[in-house]
C-alpha cells in the first residue's frame, strides 16, 4: 500500500499503449481509470485491459489503484468483480456523497476479498458534489481503509452550476474546506487536476496553492506533470522534524512493548511510524 500521495495520474483503462507505458511512471500512485475517460461502450473492453495488466503488477514502480464508476452509475459491482485481484492496492471511487455509498461499496469488497484471500484493500473517495462537500468529514473519516480523500472540482462547479475557469470563485469554499476536513479525520487530502497542459506557469501557482491549502498532493492526468508535482509537494522542515520525532517516540515505545503512543496529545501508531519511516527515506533519496 502506498505512503505518499504527491501525485495520483489517471490512465485510461481502455487504451492498452497507455497502460504499457504506466510501468515506468514515477507517479506515487497510477489510476487506472474505468469512469469519465472510459465511454460506455468501451467499458467492458477497459475491465479486461485492467484485469490483465494487474497481473503484470511487478512491472509497474508505483502504487496501482483503479477508479471504479460512480455509485449512482449502478456499475461498481461489475467494476470490481473484474479488478480486484492480486496486485491491485486500491480503489478510487468518483463523486462519493455520503457514507452510505461507501457502506454499499465495503460489503462488496469484502466478499470478493474473502473469496480470493485478499487483504483490505485501500479506498480513496474523490468528493465531487455540494452533499459530497458537506459530508468530507464523516467520509474520511469512515474506516481505516480509507488513507485519503481527494477533491474533484469539474463535477463540484458543474453540481453548482458555476462555469470552470483557472481562478472560479465556485471551488474556493470547496477547495479550502475538504483538506481541513481531511486532516481532522487522520488522513490527507489530493488537489484536482490542473486541465490546460501548456500553461506550466499556471500549474506550478496551482500547485502552490494547493499545498498552501493542506493537500499532500494532487490528481494528474499527464506525465509531465509528475515532476512539477514532487517538487511542490516535496517534505518541507516542519514535517521533516516531525517525522524524526515520530520514529524516535514510537520506537522508543515499542521497545518498553506499549505500541501506540501519543506526541503532543496527538496518537501515533505503527502507520503513523510506518509513513514517518516513508518520508525520511525520501528525504534521503
Amino acid at each position: 500500500m502506498t505512503q505518499f500521495f504527491r501525485s495520483l495520474i489517471f490512465v485510461p483503462g481502455n487504451n492498452s499503449r497507455f497502460l504499457e507505458k504506466a510501468k515506468k511512471l514515477q507517479a506515487d500512485i497510477v489510476c487506472f481509470d474505468l469512469e469519465d475517460s472510459v465511454p460506455d461502450i468501451e467499458k467492458t473492453n477497459a475491465r479486461k485491459l485492467i484485469k490483465n495488466a494487474l497481473k503484470s503488477r511487478k512491472l509497474y514502480k508505483s502504487s496501482i489503484f483503479v477508479r471504479t464508476n460512480s455509485p449512482t452509475s449502478g456499475k461498481i459491482p461489475h467494476d470490481l468483480k473484474e479488478v480486484i485481484q492480486k496486485g491491485i492496492d486500491g480503489i478510487v471511487i468518483p463523486k462519493v456523497n455520503n457514507v452510505q455509498e461507501l457502506q454499499k461499496i465495503v460489503k462488496i469488497l469484502s466478499v470478493l476479498e474473502k473469496k480470493q484471500k485478499l487483504k483490505p484493500i485501500q479506498i480513496i473517495p474523490s468528493i465531487e458534489s455540494a452533499e459530497g462537500v458537506v459530508n468530507t468529514y464523516n467520509i474520511a473519516s469512515f474506516g481505516k481503509r480509507i488513507p485519503a480523500v481527494i477533491f474533484g472540482v469539474f463535477d463540484l462547479l458543474n453540481d453548482l452550476g458555476v462555469e470552470y475557469t483557472k481562478e472560479s470563485e465556485g471551488e474556493k469554499y470547496s477547495r479550502g474546506k475538504i483538506p481541513v476536513d481531511a486532516h481532522a479525520a487522520g488522513i490527507v487530502a489530493i488537489d484536482a487536476i490542473w486541465q490546460d497542459l501548456k500553461d506550466s506557469k499556471g500549474f506550478e501557482k496551482d500547485c502552490k496553492t494547493g499545498r498552501n491549502l493542506g493537500y499532500s498532493g494532487k490528481s494528474i492526468i499527464h506525465p509531465d506533470q509528475i515532476s512539477i508535482v514532487h517538487k511542490s509537494f516535496s517534505p518541507n522542515k516542519s514535517e521533516i522534524l516531525w517525522a524524526e520525532k515520530v520514529c524516535k517516540v514510537y520506537s522508543e515505545s515499542t521497545k518498553k512493548g506499549k505500541g501506540a503512543t501519543t506526541i503532543d496529545g496527538k496518537m501515533i501508531d505503527e502507520v503513523h511510524f510506518k509513513q514517518a519511516q516513508a518520508l525520511l527515506e525520501l528525504v534521503k533519496k
